[in-house]
């Protein structure tokens, strides 16, 4: 049959034909879903793209922005400040968590910045700072960082160049945070392109190998027993005739005996030598017919092959 090479090898029966079905329905429900899963890793993964673009297109002006700071800073404040700020760092007041995010059933690791819970506290009654969401919340963290900084007595830049000093903390504040979104986005980007290929793959599978294959098993299951069928009912016709064959010839054979027999009881003794030529004829007919029976049979007009 058509599709020979594209099906699984099974034996064509009834039960194997429910299985079959079973096993196309279950892979249509699975191609449907992973479909509808990869088109959501696909609209998470173009987001993410753009997120990616733009932060990298602010990622040069935030670090040309820290470096002149810094150089501001260094020139106000003069060499000597770098001492002065490394003798007074003790813990990290601004640090990144790690966490997860799940878009359709793919883990994503996730990273946030998020100032310490000490100097969260000192900078609550601090004023907030006014602009966007972005520039409210690094100025936000500034203030926390330098109320962390007034809390443990560090006074850098009180000589000279103090608002140079903190405007240089505000902004590699800011550079961080935008390091730390662009980390998050790249690994993002990362895991759902690999999730994305996989899934992509596998949809591809079901739709071009496992659902045609077992399309065409079922096709030839059913072709198989449908000609089983057509088998068995032709065999039961050419039974049924031969038969109503044998019947025929008996019912003849039964009829050509009695007319003789009454023939030869007609004719008196002159018939009893008809009735005994009957009998004989008769006997030859049976012999004649059980030979018949075992000899080999003609070509059948109703069978091809």
């Amino acid at each position: 049959m058509s599709g020979n090479s594209n099906r699984y090898t099974v034996v064509p029966t009834v039960t194997v034909l429910g299985q079959m079905k079973l096993r196309l329905i279950g892979a249509t429900k699975g191609h449907a879903l992973l479909k509808k899963k990869a088109d959501a890793l696909s609209l998470r993964y173009r987001q993410v793209l753009r997120l990616i673009v733009e932060a990298k297109e602010g990622m040069g002006d935030a670090m040309k922005g820290s470096f002149f700071s810094l150089a501001e800073a260094k020139y106000a404040a003069g060499d000597a400040v770098r001492h002065t700020v490394l003798d007074g760092v003790g813990t990290a007041t601004l640090r990144v968590y790690a966490s997860q995010d799940n878009v359709a059933g793919v883990k994503i690791p996730r990273f946030e910045s998020a100032v310490a819970a000490g100097a969260a506290a000192s900078a609550a009654a601090a004023p907030a700072g006014g602009g966007g969401a972005e520039g409210g919340s690094a100025d936000a963290d500034a203030l926390a960082l330098a109320a962390a900084a007034a809390a443990r007595g560090d006074l850098t830049g009180l000589g000279k160049g103090g608002q140079q000093v903190q405007a240089c903390r505000r902004a590699y504040v800011g550079a961080v945070r935008l390091l730390v979104a662009l980390a998050n986005l790249q690994t993002a980007f990362v895991t759902l392109d690999a999730a994305l290929k996989t899934t992509n793959r596998r949809v591809n599978a079901l739709e071009n190998v496992v659902k045609p294959r077992l399309e065409n098993t079922i096709s030839y299951i059913k072709g198989e027993l449908d000609e089983l069928e057509r088998e068995e009912f032709f065999r039961l016709k050419k039974v049924q005739k031969n038969k109503q064959k044998k019947a025929a010839q008996q019912a003849a054979e039964e009829d050509e005996a009695r007319a003789l027999a009454e023939a030869a009881g007609g004719g008196g003794k002159g018939g009893g030598g008809a009735a005994v030529a009957a009998v004989g004829v008769a006997a030859a007919k049976k012999q004649q017919q059980e030979a018949s029976l075992l000899a080999p049979e003609g070509e059948d007009e109703d069978l091809v092959f």
